[in-house]
C-alpha cells in the first residue's frame, strides 16, 4: 500500500486561455505601474530590459508595462515612453523579448493622459470638453482645449498604430487604459465630456471612443493577440465613505461600467482590468503602507462579485493583493480569474515563483513612506508614495536588489535629479496596486 503524496498545486498556478485563444501560463498579472525609466527623448531604454527580464523570472503569467503614450507631446507623468512610429523597434523588440522570457506574456499598455498631463510637461492638453482639473489638484494642470472631431480621429488611428508596433516588436498583447482619469476615462465620465456631438451626451455615445479605439486596435493587430481594456468600476474614491455604487456625484458608475464591459465583451475583448477612481478623485489618499492594506483589504471585491454573474470574459481583479491565502480566496470564489497586482513586485521581484514554487504563505507589507517631516509628507504624500517605488525599479533595472529601508527623502532627491522639479508635481495617483 502506498500513501498518495500529491499536492495539489495552488490556484494561481493554473493556466488560463483567453477568448482569442492564447493561454497564459498562470494567473499571476503584474498590472501597469509607471516606471518612469525614459528619457526626454521618450524612448525605452536598458533599465526597461533589466527591469522586465528580472520580472520575467520572477514567474509571472502576464507583465502589462507602465503607461506607453500614443504621442510624445502628450505625456501623463515624466519618464514616460512613447510610441508615434517606429523609431526605437530595435529597443522596443530588447524590451519584449526580456519581458517574455521564461513563456511569460508581455503587454504594452497604450495610453493618452487627456487633461490629465501636468503643465510642467504640457501646457496645452486635449480633451473632450473644455475645463480644469477639479479639485485640489487643478492648478498643476493647464485647462485643455477641446478636441475637434479630426482631433479625436488621429488620436484612434495613433492607438492603433502604436498596438500595430506593440505586435511587431514582440509583445504579446496590449492593454487599452480606459480608467483612472485619463483620456478615454473622461470620455465615459458625464462631469468631463460635455459634447453634444457623436461623442457626447448619452452613455452610448460617451462610450463611443473606447470602443472605436478598442475596434482600430483589435483591426491593427488581428484576431489572435490579446486585447485587454482597464476600465474604472466607478469614478469614486475609495477613501470616501459612501456606497461604491454611486460613483462619483454625476459620474461614470457602476451600472454604466458594467453595460461598458458587456459592449466590450461583444466586441472581443479578451480581459478586463478592473480598477477605480480619477485624478481629482483618487483610488487611495494616505502613504500608510501595510496599515492601509489591513484596512482596506482587495480592492473592488464587492463590484468584482456583481460582475461575476454579468460576463464571460475574463476579468483582472487588481489592487490590494499581498498574500496568498487573499489570492486563493478570490480565484475560488470566482470573482477574478487573474490576480492584478504590481507594488510587491517592486520589492519582491519573484514573489509569483515563491508562491507557486515554493509554498511562499508570508505577506508583503508594504513600508510606510515617509520623509521623517510630517510637514514634507502632507506636501508630496501621494508624489512620495510613486517616487519611491520608481526608486525601486530605477535600482532593479539598473542591476541593483530593491531596498526597503529607503527613506521617503531620498526618493523625493531620486526623482527630482532624474527629472527635474517636474518629479514633484501631482500625478496620477494609482493607488497601492
Amino acid at each position: 500500500m502506498t500513501n498518495d503524496t500529491t499536492v495539489t498545486p495552488p490556484l494561481v498556478a493554473k493556466p488560463l486561455t483567453l477568448p482569442c485563444g492564447v493561454t497564459v501560463k498562470n494567473r499571476f498579472y503584474k498590472s501597469a505601474m509607471n516606471e518612469a525609466l525614459a528619457g526626454r527623448d521618450c524612448a525605452p531604454t536598458e533599465a526597461h530590459v533589466r527591469l522586465y527580464r528580472t520580472w520575467a523570472n520572477g514567474g509571472a503569467g502576464v507583465l502589462v508595462t507602465g503607461n506607453v503614450m500614443v504621442d510624445r507631446m502628450q505625456l501623463g507623468e515624466p519618464g514616460n515612453v512613447a510610441v508615434e512610429g517606429e523609431r526605437d523597434l530595435a529597443m522596443l523588440r530588447r524590451w519584449a523579448a526580456a519581458g517574455t522570457e521564461h513563456g511569460t506574456h508581455c503587454w504594452m499598455q497604450i495610453n493618452h493622459p487627456g487633461r490629465q498631463s501636468p503643465i510642467t510637461i504640457n501646457r496645452h492638453p486635449l480633451a473632450p470638453s473644455g475645463g480644469k482639473v477639479d479639485g485640489d489638484y487643478g492648478r498643476f494642470f493647464a485647462e485643455p482645449t477641446e478636441l475637434t472631431s479630426d482631433q479625436i480621429h488621429d488620436i484612434i488611428r495613433r492607438f492603433a498604430n502604436t498596438a500595430r508596433i506593440a505586435k511587431k516588436a514582440g509583445f504579446t498583447g496590449v492593454e487599452i487604459h480606459a480608467a483612472h482619469g485619463y483620456l478615454i476615462n473622461q470620455f465615459l465620465s458625464p462631469l468631463d465630456n460635455r459634447r453634444t456631438d457623436e461623442y457626447g451626451g448619452s452613455l452610448e455615445n460617451r462610450a463611443r471612443f473606447l470602443f472605436d479605439v478598442f475596434d482600430a486596435v483589435r483591426e491593427a493587430v488581428g484576431p489572435h493577440f490579446p486585447v485587454a481594456v482597464k476600465l474604472n468600476s466607478s469614478d469614486v474614491p475609495i477613501a470616501v465613505k459612501i456606497n461604491e455604487r454611486n460613483g462619483a456625484p454625476g459620474g461614470f458608475n457602476e451600472e454604466e461600467s458594467i453595460w461598458v464591459m458587456k459592449q466590450l465583451e461583444a466586441r472581443g475583448v479578451d480581459l478586463i482590468d478592473i480598477s477605480g477612481g480619477t485624478y481629482s478623485k483618487p483610488v487611495i489618499q494616505t502613504n500608510d503602507g501595510a496599515a492601509e492594506d489591513r484596512r482596506r483589504g482587495v480592492y473592488f471585491t464587492d463590484f468584482a462579485r456583481r460582475v461575476k454573474g454579468e460576463l464571460t470574459v475574463p476579468v483582472a481583479l487588481t489592487g490590494g493583493f499581498r498574500c496568498a491565502a487573499d489570492m486563493e480566496r478570490a480565484l475560488g470564489e470566482g470573482i477574478t480569474q487573474m490576480i492584478g497586482f504590481a507594488r510587491p513586485l517592486a520589492i519582491v521581484p519573484d514573489m509569483p515563483n515563491r508562491i507557486i514554487r515554493d509554498g511562499w504563505r508570508s505577506t508583503v507589507a508594504l513600508p510606510r513612506i515617509t520623509t521623517g517631516i510630517k510637514a514634507l509628507d502632507k506636501a508630496f504624500g501621494g508624489i512620495l508614495v510613486i517616487s519611491w517605488f520608481e526608486l525601486q525599479m530605477n535600482r532593479i533595472g539598473r542591476g541593483r536588489r530593491p531596498d526597503p529601508r529607503i527613506g521617503g527623502m531620498r526618493a523625493l532627491l531620486f526623482v527630482v535629479r532624474q527629472h527635474g522639479p517636474a518629479a514633484l508635481t501631482p500625478r496620477r495617483r494609482k493607488g497601492h496596486q
